[in-house]
């Protein structure tokens, strides 16, 4: 995919708060041949008849699932979308078997050899942001604070106990038991955890298991899914894991605070994790990972979910209804990443990527 010139995370840090408190967000640069890029909301019924299916990441499943169904309200486009996991959506997106597949990981180049050559070249669309919390189930404790040594040392199974005192001197007062920790980690190919071992291998110096959407993990048991793995901690006494943000804002799972590459605390918050974005380059083909934020008030864990589309469909409908689609996720839907606790994507990236899918995406 095409980038004109290098472009930076450029939502001032002024704003980022602001930006989580509108109605909405300012939209990208129009582009000519999609309705919905040119300023104006997508007409009524203007994809009625259009049926698009997509599977993959179950990170952005909850803002997906709202946006699709935002959108058919108003143009008639039935989008149906699995959350099977990052790794499952990548492989149904390279067998041809959706319209449209989602990862929370960039392709990788050996994914990218498997894509079918008779649908051009796979183009990666970021769609939000978001960030992962140490979700945990330990009753009595409300306000878990995490070191970089503490999680890693649970994460890599140095740490057993609740009461070691790697975390005990972080937390005067709480009620940490002498219990084991139950950790739980994604069974399924993840772009979850590609996202969490993505900064557990840059800030963890005894980490040994590498960064992918599936490892192998030292101490813990799985479970499939976001969903899964928060159902699993709130089932499990003396438990913690990773999850995406939303879903412990929505089933009300308590998430730690934890340290930072400067060494401060940091509450876990869109506001945060947009500050660990702030003025990082976007690569030409989108695929911006940030592994351990430096910024001081910059929450740690954080990244992007990629749209994987093709760029030629046999269908000029369903062509047209993808772009269509993502142009106003991009520009109308903003509003509903920030009420369920997304970041938004950056207008000057918006609009890049609607520039590379107006002549990224043909028709045969």
């Amino acid at each position: 995919m095409f980038l004109p010139k290098v472009t930076r995370w450029a939502l001032p840090v002024s704003a980022v708060a602001i930006a989580f408190g509108l109605a909405g967000c300012p939209g990208p640069t129009p582009t000519a041949d999609s309705p919905a890029g040119t300023g104006a909301s997508p007409a009524a019924n203007a994809g009625a008849g259009v049926r698009l299916s997509g599977a993959g990441a179950t990170f952005p499943a909850p803002i997906y699932q709202r946006w699709f169904a935002e959108y058919q309200k108003l143009t008639g486009t039935q989008i149906s979308y699995q959350s099977v996991g990052s790794g499952a959506g990548v492989n149904q997106f390279l067998a041809k078997t959706v319209d449209f597949g989602a990862s929370d990981a960039p392709l990788t180049e050996e994914e990218k050899k498997k894509y079918p050559n008779t649908a051009g070249k796979p183009l990666q669309v970021p769609m939000t942001g978001g960030l992962l919390v140490f979700g945990y189930n330990l009753d009595g404790v409300d306000n878990l604070k995490l070191s970089r040594d503490a999680y890693c040392g649970i994460t890599e199974g140095r740490i057993k106990k609740w009461n070691d005192p790697a975390i005990t001197k972080d937390n005067p007062g709480a009620k940490l038991p002498d219990a084991d920790i139950n950790f739980v980690y994604r069974s399924d190919g993840s772009g979850t955890t590609f996202v969490f071992t993505n900064h557990i291998a840059a800030a963890c110096p005894g980490w040994k298991g590498g960064a992918a959407k599936s490892v192998e993990w030292p101490v813990g048991i799985g479970a499939k899914g976001n969903e899964g793995v928060t159902a699993q901690i709130q089932q499990t006494k003396n438990s913690i894991g990773y999850i995406e943000y939303t879903y412990a804002k929505e089933t009300g799972t308590k998430a730690a605070t934890i340290q930072n590459k400067a060494g401060e605390f940091i509450e876990p918050s869109p506001e945060a994790a947009a500050k660990a974005l702030l003025g990082q380059p976007i690569p030409e083909d989108f695929a911006l990972t940030v592994p351990d934020p430096t910024e001081k008030d910059s929450y740690p864990i954080v990244g992007l979910t990629w749209l994987l589309v093709y760029s030629q469909y046999d269908d000029p409908a369903k062509a047209q209804a993808i772009k269509d689609m993502i142009a106003w996720a991009l520009k109308d839907g903003a509003k509903f990443a920030s009420e369920l606790g997304y970041i938004p994507i950056p207008e000057e990236v918006a609009g890049r990527m609607q520039t590379a899918l107006a002549t990224g995406i043909q028709t045969k």
